[in-house]
């Protein structure tokens, strides 16, 4: 467990999780809405190289950042209605595939979640305090 005072934090966390990342790897994030599950996208991006510009894939419902030691791919399964719109955008070969897959409300289909994934909760605490459950 962590607890985190700011963005600058919770971005760390996600740098200094980078480290441990390996080809074929998946982080399943949970937490509500301003959690700070982006922000710590932001700090595993940037913990594997890349200098893409992360952004919560709400719409898109996956982003892909090249330019690091292995490809990320950012799922956000908030919008996805159902197993089948999920399949459809690829995530079975996606997740089994050659990068790291995160996948910010991963509880939503937690079954579609590999059991070798990484769950990491983030929970608001206060305004400025995130903890960060692994």
């Amino acid at each position: 467990m962590f607890i985190s005072v700011n963005a600058a934090e919770t971005k760390a966390v996600g740098e200094r999780l980078a480290e441990k990342i390996q080809t074929g790897d998946v982080v399943a994030l949970v937490g509500d809405l301003g959690a700070g599950k982006t922000q710590f996208v932001k700090g595993l991006a940037k913990g594997l190289g890349s200098t893409a510009v992360v952004t919560s894939p709400t719409f898109t419902l996956v982003h892909e950042y090249q330019g690091s030691r292995l490809p990320i791919y950012h799922f956000d399964f908030y919008r996805i209605e159902s197993l089948a719109a999920l399949r459809a955008i690829g995530f079975d070969e996606i997740v089994f595939g050659d990068g790291v897959s995160v996948i910010e409300w991963a509880d939503r289909f937690a079954d579609a979640i590999p059991p070798r994934a990484r769950w990491i909760k983030f929970e608001i605490v206060s305004d400025d305090q995130r903890r960060i459950l692994f």
